[in-house]
């Protein structure tokens, strides 16, 4: 008996990790086939950190009181006497590897991709497990809302095409230091009344970390947060304007989203622009139902991660896709995949009409299967023609704050240097007979 139940133990996978089988593996394939196709054309650069890394690397970036440093972390000493971590998550590790690297000498921003395991010692249940897969997206050194709206458009495209859909995204801001401090302490005040009625954990985090009481899953605690106030109402007039330009963005993008006032992330770096992305159901489009349902990616601005690490001060912006639980939603609707392609010519936009006109513009060639490529940070004509120039692009697209409000964009041959005007509507055609 003793022999058969030691058998058992040695055959199951360990509690909460599971195997990928074929059948599995080619979903997964085709997520991230899918992820990287997409990440590709919009210029994010595949990068690979460990799986093991310094233990101090999280704590002082996530937060001592964020429920992965206090109770989920997998962690071990080796013989040597170092402290190591399996990863928990993805972004601090890709930071440390930018100031590590000196990429503060590359063309900046530096937009990166990922793709693997990390690790969470938490509660299984279905869609989370203690070894789960991600792919996700940074864009460092950038402080413009451009920064989150690419990544949010992005992930959304992802979840799009692997036929999820509709998709709705909740956003909210968390504001900077400036602004925080004030919300704190009203939120201190509101739940100083409610303090008995909330759960254990949200006891310790009202003494700890105040805003983590927002992200609770508790049925008696959600109820209690639907009455908090609200971090929108205070808002410095820095990131109320930041605010107003992601959403305008992701207005001029197409991208559903709902306002999430009470949401927040779980981990202590997130300032400004925080959000999840959800399949879009009716029960969805309340705030407080997000504890019965799982995103499906999730993400926001980090602009104090890089101070917390080095005293650097450096805006960075990134979210990542739940894999295992696309994987999973995938199979049971037994939805299938697109074979995809790469990008070509090169896009500038100059002014914020432009840039607001982009990504529709950047859609439409990707929808035609014409690849090209952009910098979205450069505000200057001669930087971007620069870049094209390096990169041997044959044309250049030249959209400006004009050309934006007539509706028309310019095509240049970047060998000879002869440029048309040709209206927006008509230059997929027109660069499809030139490129024939």
């Amino acid at each position: 008996m003793g022999r058969k139940n030691k058998s058992k133990i040695i055959l199951q996978t360990p509690k909460g990790m599971h195997d990928i089988l074929p059948k599995e593996y080619a979903f997964y394939k085709a997520v991230y086939d899918k992820a990287e196709e997409i990440a590709n054309y919009y210029g994010f650069m595949p990068i690979v950190t460990p799986h093991l890394e310094k233990t101090e690397l999280f704590s002082a970036s996530l937060g001592n009181t964020s429920d992965i440093v206090e109770k989920q972390m997998y962690t071990l000493k080796t013989r040597g006497g170092d402290k190591l971590v399996l990863r928990p998550e993805g972004t601090a590790p890709i930071m440390r590897s930018y100031i590590e690297n000196g990429m503060h000498a590359w063309p900046q921003p530096v937009m990166f991709q990922y793709s693997g395991s990390f690790f969470r010692h938490e509660k299984p249940q279905k869609g989370r497990f203690r070894e789960f897969q991600q792919f996700g997206l940074e864009i460092i050194a950038e402080e413009k809302p451009v920064a989150e709206a690419i990544i949010i458009k992005v992930l959304s495209l992802i979840l799009e095409e692997l036929n999820i859909r509709p998709i709705i995204v909740h956003v909210n801001s968390l504001g900077d230091k400036e602004c925080r401090g004030l919300y704190r302490k009203e939120l201190i005040a509101y739940y100083r009344k409610k303090i008995n009625q909330v759960c254990k954990n949200c006891k310790k985090r009202y003494e700890r970390n105040p805003l983590r009481l927002l992200d609770c899953k508790e049925e008696k605690c959600i109820e209690i947060k639907g009455g908090a106030p609200q971090m929108l109402d205070y808002l410095c007039s820095n990131c109320k304007q930041h605010f107003k330009e992601v959403l305008e963005f992701m207005d001029s993008g197409d991208i559903p989203y709902f306002l999430n006032a009470h949401l927040v992330r779980g981990l202590d770096y997130y300032s400004r622009t925080v959000f999840e992305i959800f399949e879009e159901r009716p029960e969805y489009q309340n705030e407080n139902n997000n504890g019965s349902s799982l995103a499906l990616a999730a993400g926001g601005r980090y602009d104090y991660l890089a101070h917390a690490l080095s005293n650097k001060n450096l805006p960075a912006a990134g979210g990542a896709l739940g894999v295992d639980r696309i994987v999973q939603l995938m199979m049971e609707r037994e939805i299938t995949i697109k074979a995809v392609k790469t990008p070509k010519i090169f896009f500038i936009q100059l002014g914020t009409a432009a840039k607001y006109k982009s990504l529709k513009i950047i859609e439409m060639f990707r929808k035609a299967h014409i690849p090209i490529m952009q910098s979205i940070s450069k505000d200057t004509l001669k930087s971007q023609l620069r870049i094209a120039s390096k990169l041997n692009m044959a044309y250049a697209l030249i959209l400006g704050q004009k050309e934006a409000l007539e509706n028309s964009i310019i095509v240049k041959d970047m060998d000879s240097g002869t440029q048309d005007t040709i209206a927006i509507e008509k230059v997929v055609e027109y660069i499809k007979h030139k490129t024939l």
